[in-house]
């Protein structure tokens, strides 16, 4: 996730939103990432990436940012930062967890107020991901195509999953997570209980 400066928009008119998401499609394969989900907000963005190599994620947020801050400062002849300091990031330790990350994303725009349905929403993969309309950014994580073996069943299933938004209490761990770099989906122990190896 990164946000804007202040919150400011980061997005000020479509041509923005394509720009980001041209540069999202270059840098991601350049840099080995696989992108599953996005949502672009006015004023932040969040991505779910599996990196295929341990800098991998860096590597992408930082060109990406960088060459979307200059695109944009020199559309609007401005200068200076857009982004609120370094992007925040988590790991997600379960398909569970994945799946959670997906709705949370996806279901951003409907959480704000701005929309009623996530389908309603153009800049966010929810359209690939449960309608599938083809995208030359998007590629499924195992745990979405784990859903049904079928691309139109699989569809089905993942649009019937984002009726409902991920239950509070994971929201909430996805996003301390997030904020403060752990992993998300981690098996916690009853207190007293000894863990066991498998």
């Amino acid at each position: 996730m990164q946000r804007g400066i202040n919150r400011n928009p980061c997005f000020l008119q479509a041509g923005d939103f394509i720009a980001y998401l041209k540069f999202l499609g270059q840098y991601a394969p350049r840099y080995g990432c696989a992108v599953h989900a996005y949502c672009l907000m006015t004023n932040h963005v969040h991505l779910l990436v599996t990196p295929g190599a341990l800098d991998s994620c860096a590597l992408l947020m930082k060109n990406l940012s960088q060459c979307y801050v200059q695109w944009l400062n020199h559309r609007l002849g401005r200068s200076g930062t857009l982004w609120e300091g370094r992007f925040h990031s988590c790991m997600v330790n379960t398909d569970m967890y994945v799946l959670a990350c997906y709705r949370y994303i996806e279901l951003n725009p409907v959480r704000a107020g701005m929309v009623a349905t996530p389908g309603d929403y153009r800049w966010s993969s929810y359209s690939s991901n449960a309608e599938g309309v083809p995208s030359e950014i998007v590629s499924p994580h195992a745990a979405y195509a784990a859903l049904a073996s079928q691309t139109e069943a699989r569809e089905r299933a993942y649009k019937d999953l984002c009726l409902n938004a991920p239950p509070l209490p994971i929201v909430d761990e996805i996003r301390k997570a997030t904020k403060i770099g752990c992993v998300a989906g981690m098996r916690r122990r009853a207190p007293g209980r000894p863990a066991v190896a498998k």
